[in-house]
């Protein structure tokens, strides 16, 4: 009676694997008989933080009619004719620009900035280091340069005038006592331009190097005028309006 007993429980475990066989290859033809697309959606599914790319550039145009920007300015100035400690200072650049063409637009630009300047001349009040100012108002034509949806260079040419502050400092004495300029009007004129670097379609990272000339009267002594080409540059962002041209 044993052999029949052994028989019997070897059949039943051939069964039983053979069930388990069939129903794994069940499973693998059902999982391989899925669409793409419906693979696709699972595999989604299974991603916890699934990645959007954009391009933030993709609608960069250059066919505003308007744009605006503001930057912190630095400018080296000279606050008299022979002084030979020039002045490091700092403070703001603000522009605007009116596009006429693709190519051709007028921009306007206002720079004040502020800082200490070494004196001309050892005086008996230990006068050193006095603050000075300057305000430059200028306008004129600019020129978009080579560009593409990351950036662009722009050049400009701005004439205008300049009001140097020098002598608010002096302890009431007047500007020859350090060999500064007086507190005047002048002509004045800058030279550069930008290099626009785009972060998306309406703003932009800007960097302004130029080259300032201004030219003030010396009214103490021979009445004359100088004429001063010192380095400036601004770094900022800039706004393009929606308006286009």
């Amino acid at each position: 009676m044993r052999l029949p007993v052994r028989l019997s429980a070897s059949l039943i475990a051939a069964a039983a694997l053979a069930l388990c066989a069939g129903a794994q290859a069940q499973a693998q033809n059902s999982s391989s008989s899925q669409s793409p697309a419906v693979q696709a959606s699972n595999s989604q599914t299974a991603e916890t933080n699934p990645y959007i790319t954009t391009d933030p550039l993709a609608n960069v145009r250059y066919n505003n009619r308007f744009d605006v920007s503001l930057g912190f300015a630095y400018q080296h100035v000279k606050a008299g004719p022979n002084v030979l400690q020039g002045a490091n200072l700092g403070g703001l650049d603000v522009s605007g620009s009116f596009w006429l063409s693709k190519h051709w637009g007028i921009e306007g630009s206002e720079r004040s900035v502020v800082g200490t300047s070494g004196v001309g001349q050892p005086n008996s009040l230990n006068i050193k280091g006095p603050f000075i100012s300057e305000y430059i108002f200028a306008g004129g034509p600019e020129w978009l340069g080579p560009h593409n949806k990351h950036g662009a260079l722009i050049a400009h040419v701005l004439v205008g005038g300049t009001y140097g502050d020098f002598t608010k400092d002096l302890l009431g004495q007047g500007a020859s006592y350090v060999a500064f300029y007086n507190n005047q009007i002048a002509p004045a004129a800058i030279m550069g331009g930008h290099f626009d670097l785009n972060r998306s379609e309406h703003w932009v990272f800007r960097v302004t190097p130029d080259a300032v000339l201004t030219r003030y009267g010396i009214n103490y002594g021979n009445k004359m005028t100088q004429t001063d080409i010192n380095f400036a540059i601004s770094v900022g962002m800039e706004y393009k309006f929606s308006k286009k041209r």
